[in-house]
């Protein structure tokens, strides 16, 4: 499995940046409330000082009142303008958010079939889902609650300075130790998180492969060995939390720890300072509030901050997703009526040995292609390199003479179509699973498509075409699943039709009357039947027997069983089982 690639900083940065600058506007009129929220806030520990100064003073009750009352008319003016400042900053980073969403659904539907292919499902999966809703939590509490953390921090050591010089160097005394330990960590956190959400998308991958795959498990008893796997990605996922767990325990102590030394010092220098005459007790107890009142501030950017490593290193998973380099957008385009020719075609998959070995073929215009050998041959690549999903390492595909991985993939989806004997039933009604073929497809359109196929089902159903399907709706077994996806295949009504075992859900009988009804609808179509049912040969216009990536035989089903190769041994070792 190839995981997908990470964003690095300078990606991370431009796209922060970006969002910022689409909301520059919202965004500064935040900033600025924030900052005046902050500015208010430093009022109340400046007039405590004053009262105290004023009754040591002999200042009256009266004159006390007014500054009381003014503490209480800050408190107020604070309140209204840190909400009105935080509703304003929640607008901001839901559109943020929604932004980031729909650029990533974007990027992701445009990731090449063959890259999320290797990638398996797991790490698109824990990518679209744990790391997506980790950066909206970022974008909804961290960011936010660690910029108004910054403001109110920077406000209260002004405060602190303007109240004297050397006041402000003594709240800096928890500086160094907290600044040492937050480097040590920042250092290393990244590279944890991101080691952690990789182990996460393993584990995932490797329970939803063992999911899917629970017949396959059970039949073959394959349970221990899924099991040892699965062990193994917990294990590693419990290492790299375990990592991350390591580093949280020596940042928080020690920041902790920190809090208490400014008021503390505060404290020895304040009475230092008082004994001296060098300021006023109010001052002093002004200093001292101030200190205490930036411990809040200060936790909350520590808290945060580990849940910004986190938000930092799911947004670079998030955005790595737009580093894979697109589908090519060929603009070429290819003549209606030509031949599907393979030359010289060879193909290896990552770091593996070839699986085609020079393959040599054309397939005519309304042709009625099979292609058989045994599993492992390189039949369903064949299919790919065909489709234009995969390239070939050495040789070319063309359709009409033009490369079909040179063709705008939207013209080459409408050329040629590859259907599998793995299908989706999307959630919606049997309508939006139909349209997604063909949008504009009309209802008689659809009801003919599934006629074609033999979806006999769809007369059980209770709405018809709207009725609801997947989960928490009608669930589909995977024989009409799979006889859904050929209707869709009749509304997309493409040129040249690959079906790689597309029938495979279905049981003989049903098969071989929905192949014969397809048949009937694709009259004139070019069809190349990946097939592991001889009697698909039988009724094709030509058969390529496809041994160890290399095409043995290439003929008519009665030419290659008067040949006596090695189809003639396939054909009458399959007929004489059925007869």
């Amino acid at each position: 499995m190839k995981m997908l690639p990470v964003a690095d900083r300078a990606t991370i940065r431009g796209s922060v940046a970006e969002l910022a600058r689409d909301e520059k506007g919202p965004l500064g009129v935040t900033l600025v409330l924030h900052l005046a929220a902050a500015v208010v806030g430093l009022a109340a520990p400046w007039l405590i000082g004053r009262i105290i100064d004023r009754v040591i003073g002999g200042a009256g009750a009266g004159e006390v009142d007014v500054l009381a009352l003014a503490i209480g008319g800050c408190v107020v003016v604070q309140i209204l303008l840190s909400r009105t400042a935080q509703n304003l900053g929640n607008r901001v980073a839901e559109r943020a958010n929604a932004r980031l969403r729909e650029d990533f659904v974007a990027r992701t539907l445009r990731l090449p079939v063959s890259v999320v292919e290797r990638a398996g499902t797991g790490d698109l999966a824990t990518r679209s889902s744990v790391d997506v809703a980790t950066v909206g939590n970022a974008l909804r509490q961290v960011v936010p609650t660690v910029l108004i953390s910054a403001i109110q921090l920077v406000a209260i050591l002004a405060a602190v300075f303007l109240l004297h010089p050397l006041l402000g160097f003594v709240v800096l005394a928890g500086a160094p130790s907290t600044i040492a330990v937050a480097r040590w960590y920042l250092r290393r956190a990244p590279q944890a998180y991101l080691a952690e959400g990789d182990a996460t998308s393993r584990l995932t991958e490797t329970l939803t492969a063992t999911a899917e795959g629970a017949r396959t498990v059970e039949a073959l008893r394959l349970a221990r060995q899924r099991e040892r796997e699965g062990t193994a990605r917990i294990t590693d996922q419990w290492t790299t939390r375990r990592a991350t767990l390591a580093l949280r325990s020596v940042f928080f102590p020690v920041v902790e720890f920190s809090y208490a030394l400014p008021a503390a010092a505060m404290l020895l220098a304040g009475g230092f300072f008082l004994g001296n005459g060098w300021l006023s007790l109010g001052a002093v107890v002004s200093a001292t509030l101030y200190s205490q009142q930036s411990i809040e501030p200060l936790d909350r950017i520590i808290i945060f901050l580990e849940q910004a490593q986190r938000g930092g290193a799911s947004l670079s998973r998030v955005l790595g997703i737009g580093l894979v380099p697109p589908e090519p957008r060929g603009v070429a385009t290819a003549p209606p009526g030509q031949a599907l020719v393979v030359r010289g075609a060879r193909f290896s998959y990552a770091g593996g040995h070839d699986v085609l070995h020079g393959i040599d073929l054309e397939v005519r215009p309304g042709e009625r292609l099979a292609v058989v050998g045994p599993s492992g041959a390189g039949k369903s690549t064949l299919a790919r390199l065909l489709a234009g999903i995969d390239a070939p390492r050495e040789g070319v595909v063309s359709l009409g003479g033009v490369p079909v991985t040179e063709l705008d993939p939207a013209e080459r989806r409408r050329r040629i179509a590859l259907v599998t004997q793995e299908h989706h039933v999307f959630i919606g009604t049997l309508r939006d699973n139909l349209a997604f073929a063909a949008p504009d497809a009309t209802e008689d359109d659809m009801l003919a498509a599934l006629a074609a196929v033999g979806a006999g089902w769809y007369g059980d159903l209770p709405d018809g075409l709207d009725t609801e399907l997947g989960d928490g709706a009608r669930q589909l077994n995977p024989a009409d699943a799979q006889q859904l996806a050929l209707a869709r295949l009749v509304l997309a009504d493409p040129h040249t039709l690959i079906l790689d075992e597309a029938t495979a859900a279905l049981d003989p009988t049903t098969a071989r009357r929905t192949e014969r009804s397809l048949g009937a609808v694709l009259e004139g179509r070019t069809v190349i039947a990946i097939a592991h049912r001889l009697y698909t040969a039988h009724d094709a216009d030509r058969v390529a027997v496809l041994e160890h990536g290399r095409i043995s035989e290439l003929g008519s089903h009665d030419e290659l069983v008067r040949a006596g190769g090695a189809y003639a041994a396939l054909w009458h070792s399959w007929h004489g089982d059925k007869a």
